[in-house]
């Protein structure tokens, strides 16, 4: 991709109001654009990660034995009378009418529509487990969409739902789900700390959390420091230092942001919607369901949050809208740009996903600037100082390298490993 070509270039100054590094950074490197409280505009770049996101996500579930399909996102006001939450979830569900007067809301959630589903086509234990998931936008009426993409009124969302015979086997799923979050955070660069919490509009029992320590994080959390024991302060009222009841090592009180949840909701769903199958021994029984969620476009501001400098974003490989960038310093002559410019074809035919500054009024300091602000992993540069080499910088570091092209298309040297298409 030309830089030259690509909608919108970034911006010198934070927008206005904006105090979290995610909302900064991602603006001003054209990432997003916000259009009004809560409701932001991917932009192509942004998009780009938002797709990396979903793919990893979607390796992760589809390993489990998850299905993926998608749900409407209007839903009439019958279904969400029939489990009470019409009225009970009022206060994060937009609620409208049309002109002939009939109510309908927009999806805060699914877990309505998908126990709708499997009890119009499932019934029986031979049928089950199930596991359907989607990636979709959710609407939330957020008193305060803050913090950039963090907390938005529109915004997308992977939602996983199973329905089982028993108890045990919902459980055994819910903790393989855990297991798989765990790794995609890991693949996405963040380190989760699985928390217990409530169940909110969701489900009288607790719940888990995957939180990710940030100063810029809403939710105050206490863990140990040394064993997996952690809980959300909405439900635990301790003190930074305190003993930990599970172990006895010492508590610590941390700010962290939300990353993704679980939910299991046992059989109140089913039972409320009139959802049952015949099991083993011939007699009618309740679903056993579960849900659960991670929001690719509140994970990218995550991943900014712990992923960045003074300078801009230091995107994790795993994620970045474009593994290398490309710079062209330009001088007297043509001999640079055309250099530039053949390098930019090998790394294309060879598969690269390469973003080429080629701007051609932008000074040298501009373009490197602009570089960090975005933060794509690899930094290639082509001017008169490098000749017939490439200097190549990883963005997380201060010092790059010449390298000859065969390099950083070989497999010879490790660190050419990671700007190569694998």
């Amino acid at each position: 991709m030309r830089y030259s070509q690509l909608f919108p270039k970034t911006k010198k100054n934070d927008p206005k109001g904006a105090v979290a590094p995610n909302h900064k950074l991602l603006v001003r490197g054209g990432f997003i654009d916000q259009l009004m409280a809560g409701s932001w505009t991917l932009l192509p770049l942004g998009y780009r990660v938002l797709t990396n996101l979903c793919d990893i996500i979607r390796e992760e579930m589809n390993a489990t034995g998850a299905q993926e399909m998608s749900f409407p996102l209007l839903h009439p006001k019958e279904i969400w009378n029939e489990t009470g939450r019409w009225d009970s979830a009022r206060e994060v569900m937009y609620q409208l009418k049309d002109v002939r007067e009939r109510e309908f809301a927009l999806s805060f959630t699914h877990e309505e529509i998908v126990m709708d589903l499997i009890r119009k086509h499932t019934d029986s234990y031979a049928d089950l487990p199930l596991k359907l998931y989607q990636f979709s936008t959710k609407f939330r009426s957020e008193l305060r969409a803050t913090g950039g993409i963090l907390r938005g009124r529109e915004f997308y969302m992977k939602d996983l739902y199973s329905a089982h015979e028993s108890e045990e086997d919902m459980m055994k799923y819910y903790w393989e789900v855990k297991d798989a979050y765990l790794k995609i955070f890991g693949r996405l660069g963040l380190k989760a700390v699985v928390t217990e919490a409530s169940g909110g509009v969701f489900t009288e029992n607790h719940t888990h959390e995957f939180q990710v320590f940030s100063e810029t994080g809403e939710d105050i959390i206490y863990y140990c420091a040394d064993c997996d024991w952690a809980y959300n302060k909405e439900i635990f009222s301790g003190r930074d230092g305190d003993s930990c009841p599970k172990c006895g090592g010492k508590l610590v009180e941390k700010k962290a942001i939300e990353a993704g949840n679980i939910f299991p909701l046992g059989t109140k769903y089913a039972e409320k919607m009139g959802a049952y199958f015949t099991d083993r021994s011939g007699q009618r029984k309740p679903f056993w369901f579960a849900s659960y969620g991670i929001g690719p476009s509140r994970v990218m501001g995550i991943i900014v949050e712990a992923h960045h400098d003074d300078k801009g974003i230091i995107w994790p490989e795993s994620v970045a809208p474009f593994k290398s960038h490309l710079i062209e310093v330009r001088g007297e002559g043509l001999e640079v740009r055309k250099r530039a410019e053949e390098v930019y074809r090998r790394l294309v035919e060879a598969g690269q996903e390469v973003l080429y500054d080629d701007r051609e009024d932008v000074s040298a300091g501009k373009k490197f600037a602009d570089a960090d602000l975005i933060g794509i992993p690899w930094r290639l540069v082509v001017s008169e100082r490098t000749g017939d080499k490439i200097e190549m910088k990883k963005r997380s570091e201060s010092e790059g390298k010449l390298m000859t092209v065969e390099e950083v298309l070989g497999t010879k040297d490790e660190a050419t490993k990671i700007v190569r298409l694998s």
